[in-house]
């Protein structure tokens, strides 16, 4: 089996997959030699590596020589642009770029002076010995020998002369030229297979010999085993040319040879070209580098020859002006940065309506929507085709998925799936089918019965995965900076904190004992002065919680034997003279009030819960009374003593109310609070009414005891205590409704007869209170009409304290719709009694126990309205009591009916 290398010096040939026959119209443009473009104006040069990989060299108003380097930079992708022309920079500045989005970019704008003066150049002698002027005519040098070059210089000279594929990609051929791996085939592209585009050929017809000169520069870099000049069989006088040259070269023997292949788009597409040449087809993902082959552009191989020999950088290009709207069709030598307009108003370029300017050929070019746009070094064609030749593009029609794309794909890949992901903008599934091998050649569209523009969805896609990928690219060197500015700013706080230390070290060292002591002595007083400040907040907090302590709980710190005024002198002079000491003293005496006051809450505390109990008996004492049992049998005897338990139990409930009220009283009245309270103690610890007439005498303001009028009022607060504990005991008791005011000298007689049968009676007692109270003065019975409000208001603030508890003990019994009723009814007469005793308990007293008797006139005026309303509040309460009363005989007499 031959291997590939006889194959090649056989000449044979593979076949590619898919591919088309169109039309091949090159005999516009390929009729005449390649002619010269007069200087024009002005010149567009895009700078896009400005501001990543290059800096500008020049400045707005500045002159330039032709050749000369506009920007400087050392990237390893890094390619210099160079000015066209002699002239002036006139704008450096935003203009639409030669695509077809038109987008704009940094532009340099050169005004040409019409001199075209060159810069110096640099020949192919490293010393310098063949440096000559080149002119805008040609370059007249000598034969120099290309071996005597090192590989580093030449490589240089490449970059430095800005050389990219001409071949339409713009790829930096210095890159190209330095692969990592083993290069055993060179393939030289003349193949051209677009239609309309001659360049290539003009060119290898009429420079064959300076293309093999660049090939023989490429040879000793590369030093292949083999170089193949591939043409299609439809350029003979190119074939012919290219192998004189090739037989004048000084090549090896037997390395070089010119292979005419068959006419086919896209015969000329990099890929297909390896594949129809050696068999080999490229991976997906992969270069041709990697499988040993090295391909490149025939205007390529002429610049570096330019570039290499003369120090010539790349300013010019060959360019196919063609199609049926211009005068001039042909090739030309176009200066790079000259606007598209101008070339075609050198070539009469008749404009139609709807006309199309297109940059490349018809199958890979681009519509511009601008026509003042520069030339490029990729810019082959500009074709400007009349309406006959390429019409309107028909409208887009759905997919029949015949099929017909995949057939013409000669990179064998699905473009209908890749159209629909595109469409759709599913950008990663459109990957998954391999998008980033559509060598872009427009087979598809072109066979595409349904007229949809595939190749412009294919690019959009491209375009917008570019960017995604640009995005995330930016965002991890973002993270790289981020990270590297935390390490930085770390590295830098470590190294001020070890420098601290040194300092500190050395300075320290550096100390003598004296000074060492001073130190000491200065740290010493400032930690003693921040201690002294502590201490007097301490101590200021100290006092601020007794302050409060001895507001809070007086009574408790004087029950104690606490002094909650001023400390001591001694405590005094102890804070002097230690002021620790003294903060301490202060702690000590707030915990003792606060222990004071935790006391007071708790007895507090036992109090009330005294209080609920009671109230809890006598509810259940009274629904036993009202609703008594059927089998319990009761003696009229028993019933009276249960009756003399139960006034006792609220004789005493009533004078811990009493006690209570009185604690709340102001100061004003001491007197009258001193003569109730004892009352209410000498009623609590007696269980008959015998004992009430022993009660204190009330002392007056005078000192002198009067013992009518002390009895007197203490015998109607006696009286008016037990008939409100003995309201507030049968406030729970489920009074009938229906017992009204017309009932009351019924209810009268029966209190008398059940007060009888007791021994004891509230009713009685009120009677006698009433007739001793017709016998004394209309002073006297003021006073005692006052003293008895009072009292009644305190009684009556005690029983509501009982009542509610009461009713809460009720509801939790669940008892029936009617007793609820009835308690919502007792209720609402408490609360009337409540507003009642709200007025009466705003009466002044102290007038009363502080007044002289020889002053009591204007008291005795100021308390009459007072006496009045109390009078009307007892009404109210005596027809309360009877209707208890009432209730209570009713009971008592079912139960005697039922014995």
């Amino acid at each position: 089996m031959l291997t590939l290398l006889e194959q090649l010096d056989k000449g044979t040939l593979w076949k590619i997959p898919g591919g088309i026959h169109p039309p091949e119209m090159k005999s516009l443009s390929n009729a005449s030699s390649i002619a010269r473009l007069p200087l024009f104006d002005e010149y567009l040069l895009p700078l896009p590596q400005v501001g990543e990989q290059a800096s500008l060299a020049v400045s707005v108003g500045e002159q330039v020589l032709k050749g000369q380097s506009l920007t400087r930079g050392a990237g390893h992708s890094y390619l210099p642009v160079h000015a066209p022309t002699s002239g002036t920079v006139i704008a450096i500045e935003p203009r639409p770029s030669n695509h077809a989005s038109a987008l704009p970019v940094l532009t340099l704008v050169l005004k040409s002076d019409g001199k075209d003066d060159w810069c110096t150049l640099e020949g192919a002698n490293s010393d310098g010995a063949n440096t000559k002027s080149v002119s805008s005519e040609g370059v007249n040098a000598e034969k120099v020998d290309i071996a005597s070059l090192s590989r580093e210089l030449i490589l240089s000279r490449i970059q430095q002369a800005g050389i990219a594929g001409m071949g339409g990609a713009a790829f930096p051929s210095h890159i190209k030229l330095s692969p990592a791996s083993e290069i055993e085939l060179v393939i030289v592209n003349g193949v051209e297979c677009e239609p309309y585009i001659t360049a290539d050929d003009r060119l290898m017809r009429e420079h064959a010999d300076d293309i093999i000169a660049g090939l023989e520069i490429i040879h000793k870099l590369l030093a292949p085993k083999r170089l193949i000049i591939a043409i299609e069989d439809n350029k003979p006088a190119a074939a012919e040319a290219m192998g004189a040259a090739l037989n004048r070269s000084h090549l090896p023997a037997g390395t070089a040879r010119v292979t005419q292949i068959p006419t086919k788009y896209p015969s000329g597409g990099e890929k297909q070209l390896i594949q129809i040449i050696t068999g080999k087809e490229v991976p997906s993902g992969a270069i041709p580098a990697q499988l040993g082959i090295v391909v490149h552009n025939v205007g390529t191989l002429f610049a570096i020859r330019d570039a290499v020999v003369f120090g010539k950088p790349l300013i010019e290009r060959v360019v196919t002006v063609t199609g049926n709207t211009v005068s001039k069709p042909g090739n030309y030598w176009v200066p790079i940065g000259t606007r598209v307009t101008d070339v075609l108003t050198y070539c009469d370029f008749q404009s139609e309506p709807s006309q199309k300017i297109i940059m490349g050929g018809p199958m890979m070019g681009y519509a511009l929507p601008e026509s003042k746009v520069p030339i490029l070094k990729g810019s082959n064609c500009i074709l400007v085709p009349a309406s006959d030749e390429i019409g309107e593009m028909p409208a887009e029609k759905p997919c029949i998925r015949c099929g017909e794309c995949a057939v013409a794909c000669p990179a064998s890949l699905l473009p209908q799936q890749l159209f629909w992901h595109a469409k759709a903008e599913e950008y990663d599934k459109a990957e998954s089918y391999n998008l980033k091998d559509c060598i872009e050649c427009g087979c598809c569209s072109y066979v595409c019965p349904s007229d949809i523009p595939l190749v412009e969805y294919y690019r959009v896609a491209k375009a917008a995965i570019r960017h995604d990928a640009e995005e995330k690219r930016k965002a991890e060197r973002a993270k790289v900076r981020f990270e590297a500015r935390i390490a930085r700013l770390e590295e830098e706080k470590n190294a001020r904190e070890a420098k601290a230390r040194e300092a500190a070290e050395k300075r320290k060292a550096s100390m003598v004992g004296n000074e060492k002591d001073a130190i000491a002595a200065a740290l010493a007083r400032v930690q003693a002065k921040k201690a002294a400040k502590d201490d007097g907040a301490v101590s200021g907090v100290a006092a601020d919680g007794a302050g409060a302590g001895a507001s809070v709980g007086l009574s408790a710190a004087v029950s104690a034997g606490v002094n909650n005024t001023a400390a001591t002198p001694a405590d005094a002079a102890t804070t002097a003279a230690d002021p620790k000491a003294g903060v301490a003293a202060a702690i000590a005496r707030a915990k003792a009030k606060k222990a004071a006051a935790q006391a007071e809450a708790g007895e507090s505390s036992a109090q009330d819960q005294a209080s609920t109990d009671m109230a809890a008996e006598r509810s259940t004492e009274a629904r036993a009374d009202v609703n008594p049992e059927p089998s319990a049998a009761q003696d009229p005897k028993k019933a009276a003593i249960a009756a003399a338990v139960a006034r006792a139990k609220a004789k005493k409930a009533a004078a811990q109310g009493l006690s209570s009220a009185s604690d709340a009283q102001t100061s004003d009245a001491p007197a009258i609070d001193q003569a109730i309270e004892t009352g209410a103690e000498d009623s609590a610890s007696n269980n008959s009414d015998e004992n009430n007439a022993n009660a204190a005498a009330t002392v007056t303001p005078e000192g002198k005891e009067d013992p009518k009028k002390a009895a007197i009022a203490a015998a109607v607060a006696r009286a008016k205590a037990k008939k409100a504990a003995k309201a507030a005991q049968n406030d729970g008791v489920d009074a009938p409704a229906a017992d009204t005011q017309d009932n009351a000298d019924a209810a009268e007689k029966n209190v008398t007869d059940i007060a009888e049968s007791a021994g004891t009676d509230g009713a009685e007692s009120a009677g006698t209170d009433a007739k001793a109270s017709e016998t004394l003065t209309p002073a006297d019975a003021k006073k005692a009409a006052v003293a008895a409000a009072v009292a009644k208001a305190k009684a009556k603030k005690a029983a509501q304290a009982q009542a509610q508890a009461s009713n809460l003990q009720q509801a939790e019994d669940n008892e029936h719709s009617s007793s609820q009723r009835d308690a919502q009814l007792a209720q609402s007469d408490n609360a009337a009694e409540a507003a009642d005793v709200s007025e009466i308990a705003d009466i002044d007293v102290s007038n009363v126990s502080n007044v002289p008797d020889a002053a009591d006139g204007a008291v005795a005026e100021n308390a009459a309205p007072q006496a009045d309303q109390a009078q009307d509040a007892e009404q109210d309460s005596k027809k309360a009591r009877i209707a208890t009363a009432v209730a209570k005989a009713k009971a008592k007499k079912a139960a005697r009916e039922q014995e």
